[in-house]
């Protein structure tokens, strides 16, 4: 959706870019030493997502590309519970070892710096099956201890920096036991959400903004999202991918009219011109933004639409599916917010970033759409719609803890607060 449209009353506090990062030593499942983690390809994948080129496009330079040369273990397959059951026991003996130590609360802490907070940093990692437990009761940040920091930042969806910061800090302070409940809330989640997969679907996994493209039980292609913010988040879906629209028009949902495009035209009377959002009434005849009240209701009678180009809050892609919700998976002209760690902050769509791979794979099977008409489809600007010879089942879901096949623990925040475990949402983006 239209970026500016829904943060416009927000307070700029844009959180850095990430940061391009070298593959390093991957690290295995809960309990597993850092020695034995360094052989995982699972993990150099995981870590290396935020790297490659991408296929060679260019036109989402602006952030990182998310793309997978190698196949990896999706987030949902048919084995998803059974092995996150496996983590549980895991995480009880942890548990009833006493967890793992508090980090104190310190700015940041980086690769070479001395500083006791490191003694209770390696400790942690080491309970957590992060660094060697050989490797603890030191008091300076050496390479061992940011491969495992980086190892902790990739299972728990940050970036991969080696570097501690506030929400790496506030991620590895979540006691063990909550994350042990954690795994356990999912688990009926899982059984439910890995039935009938069948053998080609796309799942977006709403608390890790990310979406999978999954062949015969493998992740073939993962994609860096943006889903809803808290105050309106992305609903659950189960549904079919059938169609998609090139250079599409955006019309305005009524709830955006009303909570954010009202209140902008009465601080901004041009946005609307200056954005090629055009205003029709019942008849389909056009108005201009000075024949409308803006300090009625009236402006909700209206359809808004938007132009389709360059500047179209939907991109150049829409990915089409039946929906009760209004929401889509769609490109965005804003690329820089894939670069966020906090990626919840749409009106509940789902940007997807390099969305024009994904358009790729979706239409792999559809006579006359090879990669090649799909970028002239784009280039010529032309409102066309392209229809998938076989629909796609697609899974919008909210997990929050899991271990797939690769034997990976994985966490992410609650950010909808559907847990029920208590306080852990990390702040939401505040961006204009």
């Amino acid at each position: 959706m239209n970026d500016k449209i829904e943060r416009f009353a927000r307070n700029p506090n844009r959180r850095r870019f990430l940061r391009r990062v070298a593959g390093v030593a991957a690290f295995a499942a809960a309990g597993a030493t850092a020695r034995q983690a360094a052989a995982d390809p699972a993990l150099d994948a995981l870590m290396g997502e935020g790297q490659g080129d991408g296929f060679g496009q260019t036109f989402d330079q602006a952030s990182r590309t998310i793309h997978m040369p190698k196949a990896t273990a999706p987030t949902l397959s048919p084995q998803t519970a059974d092995i996150t059951e496996q983590a549980v026991k895991t995480y009880d003996s942890i548990v009833a070892r006493g967890g793992w130590p508090q980090v104190p609360k310190i700015d940041e802490l980086h690769l070479g710096m001395r500083h006791p907070s490191v003694v209770d940093l390696r400790q942690r990692l080491a309970v957590s099956g992060d660094l060697d437990p050989n490797a603890v009761g030191n008091d300076v940040y050496d390479s061992y201890v940011e491969a495992a920091v980086r190892r902790f930042q990739a299972r728990h969806g940050l970036s991969t920096d080696g570097v501690v910061r506030p929400l790496t800090l506030m991620a590895m302070n979540i006691p063990a036991d909550k994350r042990r409940d954690q795994l356990k809330v999912n688990i009926s989640r899982l059984k439910t959400l890995t039935t009938n997969l069948g053998p080609r679907y796309v799942v977006v996994n709403l608390p890790a903004a990310r979406v999978e493209a999954i062949e015969h039980d493998v992740a073939v292609a993962r994609y860096t999202a943006v889903v809803g913010r808290p105050s309106r988040p992305s609903p659950d879906i189960n549904s079919k991918i059938i169609a998609v629209n090139f250079n599409p028009f955006w019309t305005v949902p009524v709830s955006i009219v009303r909570k954010d495009l009202i209140p902008l035209m009465e601080k901004e009377p041009d946005y609307l011109t200056q954005n090629h959002i055009r205003i029709y009434d019942v008849h389909h005849n056009e108005l201009q933004p000075s024949q409308i009240d803006w300090y009625s209701e009236d402006a909700v009678h209206y359809t808004f639409r938007q132009d389709p180009g360059d500047f179209n809050s939907l991109g150049h892609l829409r990915i089409d599916f039946p929906s009760a919700f209004g929401v889509y998976m769609h490109d965005t002209p804003e690329k820089d917010l894939f670069g966020e760690d906090l990626r919840y902050d749409s009106s509940g769509c789902c940007r997807v970033q390099n969305v024009r791979q994904l358009v790729y794979w979706l239409l792999d099977e559809t006579k006359g759409w090879q990669p090649e008409a799909i970028d002239q489809a784009i280039q010529t600007s032309n409102q066309v719609n392209a229809r998938l010879v076989k629909p796609v089942p697609l899974h919008w879901v909210y997990v929050t803890a899991w271990s797939a096949s690769d034997g990976i623990v994985q966490f992410r925040e609650d950010i909808y607060g559907r847990d029920g475990l208590g306080e852990q949402v990390p702040p939401q983006t505040t961006r204009l």
